[in-house]
């Protein structure tokens, strides 16, 4: 059964599924308990292998304001603890997100600021409107992006992180893409068309290969050549003589699709 969520709405279509942020009354700011949410819905997620890529978009045109100004500031109230625990747990979101075992796309329209932007830089795919806005305005509420910046630091590089980081400025879909926080921007009303291609040249990419991918991805990234060499060697081999590689390869001999594509 596809649980419910308070903040987020959780749709299933085999082989995909979608995540809608679900708080348009905020600009679907990011609250604890969306927070909370997200790591539950991910949880539930990673265990569904059906499932080979995840949409993620916002309610009512807009990806995601940033996190909830009157909830952070009410935090002061709590003691030490209680803040660090709160904040830590958008990185145990952040990391789920970027770890999940399926492709995850966003799909950007209107702001995408702060937590928001954390949330795109750790999608696999992002594709967002030319009019969107993207940034992180921390700094301009006496604040920093700091759960979020190794995630940013990756995806854009220090030299580019240091500007958009430290001059909180805002920029639209185009220039995310010369920025190298999104891959793709396009018209509003092209966004989904777009995402219905990208959802159908995954239909065509293996389920179990597509889970063994991401994990790779994270398994070589930072580390020495020599020391994955033998783990990679024997992923190919694994995978080659899997069922799945055998009717991948055949297929192609064939020309004709692979049954997961069908």
């Amino acid at each position: 059964m596809i649980p419910d969520f308070e903040t987020i709405l959780l749709d299933v279509s085999i082989p995909f599924a979608q995540i809608t942020l679900n708080r348009p009354q905020t600009k679907n700011a990011m609250s604890y308990r969306m927070v909370e949410d997200l790591i539950a819905a991910f949880a539930w997620l990673r265990e569904q292998t059906e499932i080979r890529a995840i949409v993620i978009l916002g309610a009512n045109g807009t990806f995601c304001a940033g996190g909830d100004v009157t909830e952070l500031k009410g935090t002061s109230a709590q003691s030490d603890t209680q803040q660090l625990q709160l904040t830590q747990r958008l990185d145990v979101m952040l990391r789920a997100a970027n770890t999940a075992p399926q492709i995850t796309i966003a799909r950007i329209e209107g702001a995408a600021l702060g937590g928001g932007f954390g949330l795109v830089c750790v999608s696999d795919i992002a594709v967002a409107s030319n009019d969107a806005r993207l940034g992180l305005p921390e700094v301009r509420l006496g604040l920093v992006p700091a759960v979020i910046s190794p995630y940013v630091l990756r995806r854009v590089g220090l030299t580019r992180a240091r500007q958009l980081m430290l001059t909180g400025e805002r920029f639209d879909g185009m220039t995310a893409v010369n920025y190298g926080v999104v891959h793709e921007a396009h018209p509003a009303n092209m966004l989904d068309v777009r995402i219905e291609e990208l959802l159908n040249e995954i239909r065509h990419c293996a389920p179990n290969a597509l889970r063994a991918c991401k994990a790779l991805i994270f398994e070589v990234l930072d580390k020495p050549i020599d020391d994955t060499l033998r783990n990679r060697a024997e992923l190919l081999n694994r995978l080659r003589a899997g069922d799945e590689a055998q009717e991948g390869m055949m297929a192609f001999i064939e020309k004709r699709r692979a049954r997961w594509a069908r």
